[in-house]
């Protein structure tokens, strides 16, 4: 399916969602989202089904392994074959997370890199190299963290100097801002709209684990909850309305849970939506 962009309310693909005893209904969704790692050379019964998923709906990429932070050189062949993946696809985005996840082996967890300006350089050398590989622009993910080893700079002029520098796009994680808000104590809102606006295509929700009142932890294995809509809300108003997907990766309810928070990305779309043309209209 040729698509140069996503529109509307996604959803994150799982393989537990093509088992042959869950319901999947692609109807229900504008497009889905698969980490490339998991699908580059998939045959049989899953790559079958993944290629009519792709006939079906656009899907875009968000990446798992590219290690952006780290210090081990760029894994140039997972590159290209995401490259070949898109065009074979034709999928018109794909991002990663703003995060180191290997040292001499992949650590199977998204790592905080540390907010200072040499971070900054090395990050923003190897998403340059990253879309020079893929002949595209790509976006980066603000990620939730639990610690800021060796602190310069906030965490919100770590995200706007690597966007910069970069000269790339952001997925703007909502539900991560108000993990991280709550656990490091600051504004959501007020982080929310010092993000580069002009640079955010694309957002994720997801829901997270209340461990305490001044603890969350992102697991994407429970419902959104109301702080996350309330500031994608807010986001719809800041930066306008931008295609938005729900993640959900265990704990995984039937697909006729999962529509009902589809359905409420589409819900406060349009309200914003209309609320911007009723503006425009009484100007």
């Amino acid at each position: 399916m040729q698509q140069d962009v996503v529109r509307g309310a996604g959803l994150g693909l799982r393989r537990a969602m093509m088992s042959p005893s869950y319901n999947l209904d692609v109807s229900a969704v504008d497009f889905m989202e698969v980490a490339p790692e998991n699908w580059i050379n998939v045959g049989g019964r899953f790559g079958k089904a993944f290629r009519s998923i792709a006939e079906q709906v656009p899907v875009t990429l968000h990446g798992l392994s590219l290690d952006l932070g780290g210090i081990r050189d760029i894994d140039v062949d997972l590159v290209t074959n995401i490259r070949q993946f898109m065009d074979t696809f034709d999928c018109p985005l794909y991002s990663e997370h703003l995060s180191y996840c290997a040292d001499q082996g992949h650590l199977y967890d998204l790592m905080p890199i540390p907010f200072t300006d040499d971070a900054v350089k090395v990050c923003a050398q190897r998403i340059r190299q990253v879309q020079d590989i893929l002949q595209r622009r790509m976006a980066i993910e603000n990620v939730s963290y639990y610690a800021a080893p060796h602190q310069q700079l906030s965490e919100i002029d770590f995200i706007n100097a690597v966007v910069a520098e970069a000269d790339c796009d952001l997925l703007l994680d909502v539900n991560n801002i108000v993990v991280n808000a709550i656990n490091h104590r600051y504004d959501p809102v007020a982080f929310l709209k010092a993000l580069p606006g002009d640079r955010t295509t694309y957002i994720h929700v997801a829901g997270h684990f209340n461990e305490a009142e001044d603890l969350r932890v992102d697991t994407h294995g429970a419902d959104v909850i109301d702080d996350v809509w309330q500031l994608l809300e807010e986001a719809y108003k800041t930066f306008g309305v931008l295609p938005t997907l729900l993640e959900r990766d265990f704990n995984i309810p039937e697909m006729d849970g999962l529509v009902l928070e589809v359905e409420r990305i589409r819900e406060i779309q349009q309200k914003v939506s209309e609320q911007a043309n009723n503006n425009l209209a009484s100007a």
